[in-house]
């Protein structure tokens, strides 16, 4: 997550404010208002991360109504905006979707009820790390899982620290929670499920989606948002039931890692795209 003394460089290198986000949002009613949405000192608030993986929810909105999920689920819903968003960008067409989100931290459990009663939808709040004590209830039940995870490298010592910190601090390269979070979600996730989360550059986004490929699961990057300072992924990942896990030789992987750094750029100047690139 991106931390708050970043915040006027982002926005000067032209991502949204969270007014130009709120006054979006209004005017699509489908996404949480900033305005409504509550907040606590020791709670994450929805910044440009936030904003991206909901754009990514928006940008996919079309394939998400076609896929009818009964099961939706959030690990870390901090101030509740991402799930809120993505429960009023189904929910107003669909019905019967039941929501799920969790956080190791009380205030978010708190602040995210807030959110969600203001708008006006409803999910059960789980005060959990990850989704220990929900792996035998949620196995293979999970159509939708988003994710923002802790991912700003950081030292190991911070990782799982109370409050804030718990938000952002993800450890040496900032990996720490993030591989902790992979085999729950493959675990968690139905067959048709689709798992939405935000990476960094630092986190090697190109060796997730390798990890997971191991798995069985293709991906593709949804938006990808730069700064001077660094770069924004949200890959999707879906089960590839085309290709078995036998079936991923060390050199297809070599050959798939190859196609995805070619797809990621490195570069420093702002960049916002609905990118249709596989991994």
């Amino acid at each position: 997550m991106l931390l708050a003394s970043n915040s006027s460089s982002i926005l000067g290198s032209g991502l949204r404010s969270p007014e130009e986000a709120d006054i979006a949002s209004y005017k699509e009613n489908r996404t949480a208002q900033i305005r409504l949405v509550s907040s606590h000192n020791e709670v994450y608030e929805p910044c440009d991360d936030s904003f991206a993986l909901v754009d990514a929810l928006l940008a996919d909105r079309t394939n998400l109504l076609e896929h009818c999920p009964t099961m939706c689920m959030e690990i870390g819903c901090g101030s509740g905006y991402v799930i809120t968003s993505l429960a009023l960008i189904l929910g107003r067409e669909r019905g019967g979707v039941n929501y799920i989100a969790t956080d190791i931290n009380p205030n978010a459990v708190k602040v995210t009820r807030e959110t969600l009663d203001a708008h006006g939808v409803d999910a059960e709040l789980i005060l959990t790390d990850i989704a220990s004590g929900l792996e035998n209830r949620l196995a293979g039940l999970v159509d939708v899982m988003v994710v923002n995870p802790p991912y700003v490298p950081t030292p190991e010592d911070e990782v799982g620290a109370e409050g804030i910190i718990s938000s952002w601090a993800g450890g040496e390269n900032g990996r720490r929670v993030i591989d902790r979070i992979l085999p729950v979600a493959d675990h968690l996730l139905s067959e048709k499920g689709w798992l939405y989360m935000v990476t960094l550059t630092a986190n090697n986004p190109s060796e997730i989606c390798l990890q997971m490929r191991k798995k069985g699961y293709a991906s593709k990057i949804i938006i990808q948002r730069s700064t001077e300072e660094e770069s924004l992924h949200i890959i999707k990942f879906w089960r590839d039931f085309d290709t078995t896990v036998d079936e991923v030789t060390d050199q297809s992987l070599i050959g798939f890692l190859g196609s995805l750094l070619a797809q990621i750029p490195l570069f420093s100047l702002w960049r916002g795209s609905n990118s249709n690139d596989n991994c």
